[in-house]
Parts: structure tokens; C-alpha cells; sequence
């Protein structure tokens, strides 16, 4: 949808009638209104063009990191993306191939550190390449990036001097708890979810949900719920991390622990034995599941809503009434 300012513009230089304008604008307030946050839009894709790109931008990446060695193509990599940045992302706002640059810089940045033996240094180097994309670009993805180079950073430091895969899983548990803590503090600051808050959001919710279930499960050693304990432990976990999602409407945290319910489901059903028909029986289970609650999502979110603390509802979308959907 264009901006109030380009609808000016357009209705100036004659494009389009007055009218025209505000009936848009009158569009525009009456679809806002009834947008629902709790679908959890994501800007992604507004035309098949913004795949095309992609995928040229990707062949393109491909090319030069295979023409240049290990430093030289990186680092074309890195510059190509910025340059094409100029335009798909400054001129042509568009999503999808925003993401895919953003990535190829920070990405090509940090490959290109590493291989001139930086090593140590190359996460810190794409975090000051996520800080400086985001000051000239904006995509909403960068701050979860810029987040996750310096988390690289700081895990890759402390395990150069402790060495404890433990140690680490920790700070990464504790890292996931205080990116959690950074994306609420970007939703709660537009609960309705119309601004580019809710997309960076987004972006480090999901950040935050791979960093907090993997080490979760790992640390309590349920990562394949070898027993018929560990998967109940696991679906326990499972139904506690869905409360939270459902409270703070946001599904990262229910999908990145899928891997792990689905095993845990497998032993279930198979009492301890793992075999092709207990694994298509517990995907049955689980996408079953998941659809029902996708379907109940609204009417469970106002449940839980209704349950939270007055201050705590005032930080998350409000959960949409009955009709609304």
C-alpha cells in the first residue's frame, strides 16, 4: 500500500484524481482497522518479482564467490550485495531480496574476515556490517543479524577459554532469554503490529526461539528423548514454550522445537521403539495438532490473555474478540 506522501504526489503530478486518493486512503484506514495482529503478518512477498530477484541475486552471489579465492570472493559478494541494496532495497522497497542482501553483506563480510585468518574477529565484523547496513538500510532482519554475529562473538570468545560445550549451551540459554526480552520490548512498542516494530520483531523472536530451545533441550540431555520419561519431559516443555507463544503471539518459539516433539512423539507411540510407522503415526499426531490449534489460535489467545496481569496484556497484541476473525 503507498504512503500518504506518495498518494499526494501521485494526485500533484496528476497520476491519479483526488478522489481517487482519498478513496484509497478510506481503503487503507477501514483495512487497518480490521487486520487482525494475531495473524502474525510477515512482508515477505508482494509479487512473483520478488523471487525472480532473488534468484538472480543468488546466481549472481554464487558467480562471484566462485570466481574470487577465498578472500576476494566473499568480499565481491559483500559489495555486490551493498550496491544492489542501493536499488532493491532504497528505490524498490522490496522484501524478499532486502533479506537475501542483507544476509550475502554480513555473510560475505564475516567469510572474508575468516579467511584472511581473523577468525576470532569475523563475528565482530559482521556485527559492525549488520550496524552499518541497518544505518543506511533499514531491513528490518539486520537487528536480529546484527544480534546473532555479536552472540557468535561473545560464545566463540568464551569457548576459547573454558571449552565447555555446558558453559556455552548456558550463555547461549541465557543469550536466547535476553533476545526474547529485546523482541517484546519492539512489540510491545506497536501491539497492533502496523509498523516496521512488529517485522524487526519478528525476526528476533525467531532468533531468540532457536537460541532458547535447542539449549534447553540439550542441557536437560532430552535432545532425542531416548526414554519414555524423556519425551513426556519434552512435550511438557513443548506445552509450556506454546503457552508463552500463545501469550505473546508469536509461533517461533512452538516451531523450532518441532524436531524434538516430533521424536518425542515417536517414542510415544512406539514405547520406547522408533520405526517408519511410528514416525508417520506421530507426524500425524503433531500436524493435526498444530492445525487444530491454528484454527482455536484466536479463542485460545484471549483465554490466556484474559488470565495475564493488567500490565502484562498492555505489552502483547490484544487478542481479537469473537466476529473479528
Amino acid at each position: 500500500m503507498y504512503s500518504e506522501a506518495e498518494l499526494a504526489s501521485a494526485v500533484s503530478a496528476g497520476a491519479i484524481s483526488a478522489q481517487t486518493a482519498e478513496a484509497l486512503h478510506a481503503f487503507k484506514q477501514t483495512r487497518d482497522a480490521t487486520s487482525l495482529p494475531d495473524e502474525e503478518n510477515v512482508r515477505l512477498v508482494t509479487s512473483f518479482n520478488d523471487i525472480f530477484v532473488t534468484i538472480a541475486g543468488v546466481l549472481l552471489f554464487i558467480g562471484l564467490g566462485t570466481l574470487g579465492d577465498d578472500i576476494a570472493g566473499p568480499l565481491l559478494v559483500a559489495a555486490a550485495a551493498w550496491g544492489l541494496a542501493e536499488y532493491f532495497t532504497l528505490k524498490r522497497r522490496m522484501a524478499l531480496p532486502s533479506i537475501v542482501l542483507l544476509l550475502a553483506f554480513v555473510g560475505g563480510i564475516g567469510a572474508g574476515a575468516a579467511a584472511l585468518g581473523l577468525d576470532f574477529f569475523a563475528a565482530m565484523l559482521a556485527t559492525g556490517a549488520a550496524w552499518l547496513h541497518w544505518r543506511r538500510f533499514h531491513v528490518p532482519i539486520t537487528v536480529a543479524a546484527g544480534v546473532a554475529a555479536a552472540i557468535a562473538f561473545a560464545a566463540g570468545l568464551l569457548d576459547s577459554v573454558l571449552s565447555s560445550d555446558n558453559v556455552v549451551l548456558g550463555f547461549l540459554l541465557v543469550c536466547g532469554i535476553g533476545t526474547f526480552a529485546y523482541a517484546m520490548r519492539w512489540d510491545s512498542a506497536d501491539t497492533a503490529r502496523r509498523t516496521v516494530n512488529a517485522d524487526i520483531a519478528f525476526w528476533l523472536h525467531v532468533l531468540a526461539a532457536l537460541l532458547i530451545v535447542h539449549p534447553v533441550f540439550q542441557l536437560l540431555d532430552l535432545g532425542e528423548a531416548s526414554s519414555i520419561g524423556g519425551a513426556v519431559a519434552v512435550l511438557g516443555i513443548y506445552l509450556a514454550l506454546s503457552v508463552v507463544a500463545l501469550a505473546v503471539d508469536r509461533r517461533a518459539l512452538m516451531a523450532s522445537a518441532l524436531v524434538y516433539v516430533l521424536a518425542a512423539l515417536v517414542q510415544l507411540v512406539g514405547q520406547g521403539e522408533s520405526n517408519e510407522a511410528n514416525l508417520a503415526l506421530a507426524a500425524l499426531v503433531i500436524g493435526s495438532a498444530l492445525l487444530l490449534l491454528s484454527a482455536l489460535w484466536h479463542q485460545a489467545r484471549r483465554r490466556i490473555v484474559a488470565a495475564m496481569p493488567a500490565g502484562w496484556r498492555q505489552r502483547v497484541p490484544p487478542a481479537a474478540q469473537p466476529g473479528s476473525a
